[in-house]
């Protein structure tokens, strides 16, 4: 079950204001949005977070939130989806995107809300591994700033995933950020020993 925190109402307000702006969706990289047939609307906002290098395996990865990002739906299906951004003035609107991050984002909030526990769902972001998870936060009194995944979290990575790492397929906090903060470390210098 999901409990999705709210959207900051700037957030929001910017993304309804790109989908009522004709040159925002006329962009070449939204042939979907241009295309659309009908009222389009902005659902399932969630907080992106993006994950942090932390420079040594073992260590908690650091998150920060980067922004928010909706589902834009067109009848039955999310199509698109639009990224804000926080400015010195506030939350903006930053781009509208398509592209298989968006039909894995909806179909793994459907698997989460057949979940037996109730997660505020999130979004993780891993840029140097190209990976993009639902992050299932276990504390359901969380709004959505929280810095780092907890032992009671889960993550779902979103296809397509890293070679190695399932995809769709929920992990706990403490077997999947091993893996990653292990991937994410520098590669040991020319001539250091091998490690044990």
């Amino acid at each position: 079950m999901l409990r999705p925190s709210p959207a900051p109402a700037p957030a929001l307000r910017s993304v309804l204001a790109a989908l009522g702006s004709p040159t925002a969706v006329r962009e070449p990289r939204t042939p979907a949005l241009r295309a659309a047939q009908g009222p389009l609307s902005p659902e399932h906002p969630l907080p992106v977070h993006v994950l942090g290098v932390t420079g040594a395996p073992g260590l908690v990865p650091r998150t920060r939130l980067a922004g928010w990002r909706f589902l834009i739906r067109n009848g039955d299906r999310a199509i698109a989806a639009a990224d804000t951004m926080l400015t010195p003035d506030g939350w903006a609107f930053s781009h509208f995107f398509e592209g298989p991050y968006v039909s894995a984002t909806e179909h793994a909030l459907l698997q989460a809300e057949a979940l037996p526990v109730t997660y505020r769902p999130r979004l993780l972001s891993v840029p140097e591994l190209y990976m993009l998870t639902l992050w299932l936060q276990a504390d359901s009194e969380a709004d959505g700033t929280t810095a780092a995944p907890a032992a009671a979290d889960l993550m779902v990575p979103l296809a397509p995933a890293p070679p190695g790492i399932a995809a769709h397929r929920p992990y706990q906090v403490a077997d999947l950020l091993p893996v990653l903060s292990t991937r994410l470390a520098p590669p040991p210098l020319l001539g250091s020993p091998a490690p044990a």
